[in-house]
């Protein structure tokens, strides 16, 4: 029988590492900080608001672009940002960001084209633009001190007459790096020199701690024609198995990506839509006490990490910090995460699986800090049995 052709395509960008840390974990009783999800659910009348709206009724196919008062509220919300988008025509709801940067790369890039990635890199981008046909080009961040930085320099050189958009996530997952000003007004300068679209994953919005900016590329002067701007409900609101997710950008663009989402999953979670629209008008108070409280666990981490002996990397938002294995004695960050929940109860997930270059970035290791103080300080406990 022959292999299906889209097989061999995707089997590359298909790491079982995830799946492998989560059955270890379960077979273990390990403490998993692999897993990048909250343990706690969201704001008490969102879910009620759900719950109500599957009571009267709301479970059937909502209208393709999202139902209405939901795509009203997100560009609402997007107006923090200095950035105004017609929620009939410039805001497509869809079954989570991921579907959201699928759809966008189906609908807009071709064999042929070139697509540029920041690495590391969350691992559904290598497969979405496999899935589209196009040529991925890598740029990898640079350890700048405790903090993962933008190389702009080797960015511009990674374009050529083939490159077709650039996709950027900013806060960055897994390097929990958010890119300032400086970073962004440079990549918008290369966006234009070079007539890319930008495709922005944005899902961590909201969390980003000591007080720093979200910079949204698709402000910035000369970038709202050519920017698709993604988030969701999953990180701002503790909803990650909702799957709501959305893009917004020039008509023309959103347009193009509709009509890809439609064959993909047509739409979905109806009942949801509702829910999420009255969290973006109403729980960002809610939003911001959980970023206070996300900060605080970061900072039980990091120094937890610190004093078992690990290298500790600067988290500036996300749900990760990123920490050094060598000052343990420890040269693989892959291998160590196969023995730590054998051998004292942790699951992590190594930093180069996400890469194109693993040995650039087989020293560190990606903790997740989405979970309950207990859990965390029992992690911490286990780890420090590794000095």
């Amino acid at each position: 029988m022959r292999t299906p052709a889209l097989v061999p395509r995707l089997r590359p960008f298909t790491s079982t590492i995830f799946a492998e840390m989560t059955a270890l974990a379960t077979r273990t009783g390990a403490v998993n900080l692999g897993q990048g999800f909250p343990d706690t659910d969201g704001p008490a009348e969102m879910l009620a608001t759900a719950q109500r709206a599957i009571a009267d009724g709301i479970n059937q196919y909502p209208p393709g672009p999202g139902r209405p008062e939901l795509r009203q509220a997100i560009a609402e919300h997007r107006r923090r940002y200095g950035t105004e988008y017609d929620p009939d025509t410039q805001v497509l709801v869809t079954v989570g960001a991921t579907e959201a940067i699928a759809a966008s790369l189906l609908a807009l890039v071709e064999p042929g084209d070139e697509v540029v990635l920041i690495e590391p890199y969350y691992d559904s981008y290598a497969a979405s633009v496999a899935l589209a046909g196009a040529t991925r080009t890598v740029v990898s961040l640079v350890e700048d001190g405790d903090r993962f930085a933008l190389d702009v320099d080797a960015l511009r050189a990674a374009v050529t007459p083939r490159t077709k958009a650039l996709l950027l996530n900013s806060p960055h997952n897994p390097s929990g790096t958010v890119f300032t000003r400086q970073e962004m007004e440079e990549v918008a300068r290369i966006c234009q020199e070079h007539d890319l679209i930008a495709i922005t994953d944005e899902v961590y919005e909201h969390l980003i701690f000591d007080g720093r900016e979200h910079v949204t590329l698709s402000a910035l002067p000369g970038m709202a024609d050519r920017t698709l701007a993604i988030s969701s409900s999953g990180k701002t609101f503790n909803s990650t198995g909702w799957k709501i997710g959305w893009v917004c950008g020039p008509a023309e663009l959103v347009g193009a990506v509709r009509a890809a989402k439609q064959f993909l999953t047509f739409v979905g979670g109806a009942p949801f839509q509702p829910a999420v629209a009255y969290a973006l008008r109403n729980e960002m108070a809610w939003v911001d006490q959980l970023r206070d409280d996300l900060q605080r666990k970061r900072d039980r981490l990091s120094a937890g990490l610190s004093d078992a002996g690990f290298g500790v990397r600067q988290a500036a938002g996300t749900y990760f910090v990123c920490a050094d294995v060598r000052p343990l004695g420890f040269a693989d960050g892959a291998e160590l995460c196969r023995q730590l929940p054998e051998r004292i109860g942790v699951a992590g997930v190594p930093v180069q699986v996400f890469t194109d270059h693993p040995d650039q970035w087989q020293h560190l290791v990606r903790f997740a800090f989405c979970k309950r103080d207990d859990v965390i300080d029992e992690a911490i406990a286990r780890l420090r049995k590794l000095g």
